[in-house]
């Protein structure tokens, strides 16, 4: 199920002033239940690929487990409408899970869904303590080298993508319909790799809303870079938690909304001497 990202769909085109028939790749979409211990959790619409990777990046990412070894095993059953994720943790945090569980519903556009306070919205994050820098031209760079890797976005036009960058390669992407899966997977994929994150860098090709920051946070991440702009309570959870957050990603540049002392810009400047000149 590693690569069941997109299907094969006949259909009509309209081009010079008559209909053709065509075919497209379009972006496979499905609900995915994610289960602990036999109990629903969350039902996400995503991509039904990568779903291990999904499993361990979603618990991490919600808190729900520290570490990839706190998961006893985990089984992907494809089942006629959807997908179960079906995980199981060991006694101490399958009960402390059950003393929190809720019911939750996510479609693609929402990462909150069923939460059952504000103190869950905003619940405090490890905060980043890396002082490793980053070279501003590199930034740039590593983005672009993004776009040759979409594979799924590319054939379809309909995917978001997440990627770690370690500062001189990127070395996992992942993609789905929901930019929050993708990064769930990404974290997941991270987390089983074992790579070391707090000296690179979390790229996505959407906009930054707050749940990507602290997804990035949890990750250990010290450095978000984003296609499109952020919100105004991304940035403020950028600040608390130690997020250099860096959006509005183009060819020519970017724009800094945290933490901008972690960036190089070169000929010895550096972001305080900029912003206070």
């Amino acid at each position: 199920m590693g690569d069941r990202c997109t299907l094969d769909k006949p259909e009509l085109v309209w081009r010079g002033s008559r209909p053709i028939p065509s075919s497209r790749r379009v972006a496979e979409e499905r609900p995915i239940a994610l289960t602990y211990n036999g109990s629903t959790y969350a039902v996400m619409m995503a991509s039904p690929a990568d779903l291990w990777d999904f499993g361990v990046g979603f618990s991490l990412s919600e808190g729900i487990v520290e570490r990839c070894e706190d998961i006893i095993s985990i089984e992907i059953v494809e089942l006629e409408r959807g997908c179960e994720v079906r995980i199981w943790l060991d006694n101490s945090h399958g009960d402390l899970l059950a003393s929190r569980r809720r019911a939750m519903v996510g479609p693609v556009g929402c990462g909150l869904c069923g939460i059952e306070s504000l103190e869950h919205a905003c619940p405090r994050l490890p905060r980043i303590v890396s002082r490793g820098g980053f070279r501003a031209f590199d930034i740039l760079t590593a983005m672009r080298s993004l776009r040759p890797l979409q594979h799924h976005n590319h054939a379809t036009g309909a995917m978001h993508a997440a990627a770690f960058w370690d500062g001189n390669a990127i070395r996992l992407i992942k993609e789905d319909v929901g930019r929050h899966n993708a990064l769930d997977k990404l974290a997941g994929a991270v987390a089983r790799a074992g790579l070391e994150t707090s000296s690179g860098a979390v790229l996505i090709t959407s906009r930054v809303s707050v749940e990507l920051v602290q997804k990035t946070a949890r990750m250990g991440a010290p450095l978000l870079v984003a296609v499109s702009a952020p919100t105004s309570l991304a940035i403020e959870t950028a600040e608390r938690a130690g997020v250099t957050l860096v959006a509005v990603a183009r060819d020519d540049g970017y724009e800094i909304f945290s933490h901008a002392s972690r960036l190089a810009f070169g000929e010895g400047e550096s972001a305080p001497e900029l912003l206070s000149g």
